[in-house]
Formats: structure tokens, sequence, C-alpha cells
């Protein structure tokens, strides 16, 4: 019996386990020998969006398209490009799509400056209703007649 309690503690945990446990896409065939180059490919990798996935980093897909992408990262890398030529190369060849921090530049101020002005301009919408709803006056309660008076008198005794 007390193997079947642990066994129904240690089953979810283990599960949990598995679960949270990061999964690679990077397959062992693809790694490079140099342990700093091969360090530079997955900084990079990180920093390149799958063309399939879209909110993947080629790193972490495991798409096809990923997957050449990360031995094209390599290739460049053991030619002797720098991390930005290989970046520039991947720029010019598949647009500014593949980044997924865009360069801040005039064809992507709204993308930056977007967000940023939407806090600024809801804060101030807040700040506006607030201050409006403080200055109004404040309704007096309305003062009954002698004839409603003696209706909610009567209303009352009737359902007490």
């Amino acid at each position: 019996m007390k193997f079947v309690n642990r066994l129904v503690l240690l089953v979810p945990f283990l599960t949990a386990l598995l679960w949270a446990a990061p999964l690679f896409a990077v397959e062992p065939g693809e790694m490079l020998k140099n342990p700093v180059l091969e360090a530079r490919a997955r900084a990079l990798s990180r920093e390149l969006r799958c063309m399939v996935c879209q909110n993947e980093s080629i790193d972490d897909s495991q798409a096809p398209l990923a997957h050449d992408l990360r031995v094209l990262v390599r290739q460049r890398l053991k030619a002797g490009d720098s991390d930005t030529q290989v970046v520039k190369f991947l720029v010019a060849r598949y647009g500014e799509f593949i980044l997924l921090k865009p360069r801040l530049a005039w064809h992507t101020a709204a993308l930056w400056g977007l967000p940023p002005a939407t806090l600024i301009i809801g804060i101030v919408a807040i700040a506006v209703i607030v201050r409006r709803r403080r200055s109004l006056p404040q309704a007096e309660p309305a003062n009954l007649t002698a004839a409603e008076e003696a209706r909610l008198a009567d209303l009352l005794r009737r359902e007490g």
C-alpha cells in the first residue's frame, strides 16, 4: 500500500517535471565541434524568428525551415563571418521579419512607439475621467412630498 501511495505522488511530480523541462530543437548533428562557434550560433539562433512558427526562435522551432536556417547560420560562422555579417545576410535574404527584436528605424518606428504611446494615452484618459467625475456636483437626495411619504409608509406597512 505504501508503494501505491508513493506512486500516486511520484507520477504527477515526474509528469510536471518532464512537462516543464525545456525542449530544444537543435539536433546533435547540427552542433559544431568548436564550443565557441557553437555558443555564437546558439546566441544568434535565439535572436532569429522561425518563418514558419513566427513566434519562436529558430533555436526553439522544430520546423524544417528552422533546421535549414540553423545549419545556414553554422555554415556562415564556420566560413568566418562575424555575428553582424550573419544577421545582415539573413536580413537581406528574408527581410527584417526574421529578427525577433526588430531594429529601431524609420519603418519600425510605429512598432516601437505605439505601445508606450498607447500607455500614455490610456493614463491621460483615466486621469481626465477621474477629474471630471470629481468635479461633477453631487446630487442631493430628492425630498418627498407629503403624499409620496404617506404612500411609502403605506407600502412599508403592507410588506412588514
